[in-house]
């Protein structure tokens, strides 16, 4: 299946059963009137919300190139993430005003009969489900709003499993276990919310990938039998994916064709990479007195060439 049907499929799934839980929990609120099943369902009626965001985001980056955007449309997928992140903070925010508003006035809504607990316990087992997903997906196509997504379904787990705590814990006479334990889980969702901003940030700002994705990048230029040096390597991120510039010395012999033929080499072994989208390849010849010692390049595959120039 390709990266585009993938991720629409995806999106398409997660408002699916937002919606589907919105309507669950509702009904239960209605009937008990529990205080951790109408923030629950509040909860997934954000999800809902937000859900139409990510599949309308997912469509517009999984669009093909085109002549305004030669390169895709994946640079928006950090943008579809911090708007996931928001839908985070909102979370959070309502859970702990609940949670202290609870606390501070001594009032907690006792649930009584199997229902409520019921419609969370099935709640948390869906939404894990779908965290995992979403994460799998999300990690093999390389798509940040996707697993900022997953990142969110975890969240709804932790929620629905404590407002079942608080639930079970008033029906056998601690109520004060609902707030707490909400309290709680809106502070981890909170600190999620920063994490997902944090990563998404790094998309936008140009920011390098991480070394060992860096290192691989300069094994695979210098594993080409006539390449004898690299240097002024640059790899960063364009939105999710990684741009790669760099140099290559090779031998001055070579005809114009050869160096091409070993530019293009060298840019398709590193444009094999998943995360890689485009490299550019500059070939200096050794009689260009370009050659040089690049102590990051050394670093990174553990040593290197002296340099000529």
């Amino acid at each position: 299946m390709s990266r585009t049907s993938a991720l629409r499929r995806v999106g398409l799934l997660v408002l699916g059963v937002n919606a589907a839980l919105f309507a669950a929990k509702g009904i239960i609120y209605l009937e008990t009137g529990s205080l951790a099943v109408g923030s629950e369902a509040a909860n997934s009626l954000a999800d809902a919300v937000y859900s139409l965001v990510i599949v309308g985001g997912l469509y517009l980056t999984t669009r093909p190139p085109d002549f305004e955007h030669p390169h895709g449309h994946e640079r928006i997928e950090p943008f579809v993430s911090l708007f996931v992140a928001v839908g985070i903070f909102a979370a959070g925010g309502v859970v702990l005003w609940q949670s202290a508003g609870s606390l501070l006035s001594g009032s907690v809504t006792v649930a009584r009969g199997p229902a409520a607990a019921g419609v969370l316990a099935g709640a948390a087992a869906v939404k894990f489900l779908l965290y995992r997903y979403c994460l799998q997906i999300g990690t093999e196509r390389n798509s940040p709003a996707l697993v900022a997504t997953a990142v969110d379904n975890r969240n709804d787990t932790l929620t629905a499993g404590a407002a079942l705590v608080g639930v079970l814990g008033a029906q056998v006479g601690y109520p004060v276990l609902d707030p707490l334990a909400a309290g709680v889980v809106a502070v981890g969702i909170l600190y999620t919310g920063v994490g997902v901003v944090r990563d998404n940030v790094r998309y936008l700002v140009g920011e390098a990938p991480p070394e060992d994705l860096r290192a691989e990048i300069v094994r695979r230029a210098l594993a080409h039998p006539d390449v004898e040096g690299a240097h002024d390597v640059i790899a960063h991120y364009v939105g999710p994916e990684i741009d790669v510039s760099l140099h290559i010395e090779v031998e001055g012999d070579r005809t114009i064709r050869e160096a091409h033929d070993i530019e293009t080499e060298v840019m398709e072994a590193i444009q094999d990479l998943p995360e890689v989208d485009d490299a550019f390849v500059h070939v200096d010849p050794k009689e260009a007195g370009e050659w040089k010692t690049d102590e990051e390049v050394d670093r990174l595959v553990g040593g290197g060439r002296e340099g000529d120039g």
